[in-house]
């Protein structure tokens, strides 16, 4: 079976850090693209960063570049969300997902109808 597990998540005042971690089980992750999203209170889930399969394209949203990295660890099969200078904007349900997609292989695309594993979310409170 093909899981996913978020954790890292918390509670941050802004401008601190926190590092996202995204553990898969059940396949590999080198063989998929993935994927960073999130979603807020009342709003639609929106692509953050996504990495292609074959790890040569990396994308980030605009509200989040220079403050977001998106890397993938394969020895440990996970990938990272790392977050600095966070704002209160960024408060939102992370969620991780996978993609096995031809057009998520060469170049990162975070078109969510493209990932087919999702995890189950981590929550990213920003506040102080």
């Amino acid at each position: 079976q093909l899981q996913l597990v978020e954790s890292g998540g918390g509670l941050v005042q802004p401008g601190g850090s926190l590092r996202l971690s995204c553990a898969a089980s059940g396949f590999t992750l080198d063989t998929y693209a993935i994927g960073w999203f999130r979603q807020a209170p009342g709003k639609e889930r929106e692509g953050v960063s996504c990495l292609s399969k074959k790890g040569g394209s990396t994308n980030y949203a605009d509200s989040v570049r220079g403050r977001f990295t998106n890397s993938r660890d394969n020895t440990k099969n996970t990938v990272y969300l790392q977050m600095n200078s966070l704002k209160p904007e960024d408060t939102a349900v992370y969620y991780c997902a996978a993609s096995s997609s031809i057009f998520t292989a060469v170049q990162a695309r975070c078109a969510i109808p493209l990932y087919s594993v999702w995890g189950q979310g981590t929550q990213v409170t920003v506040s102080s």
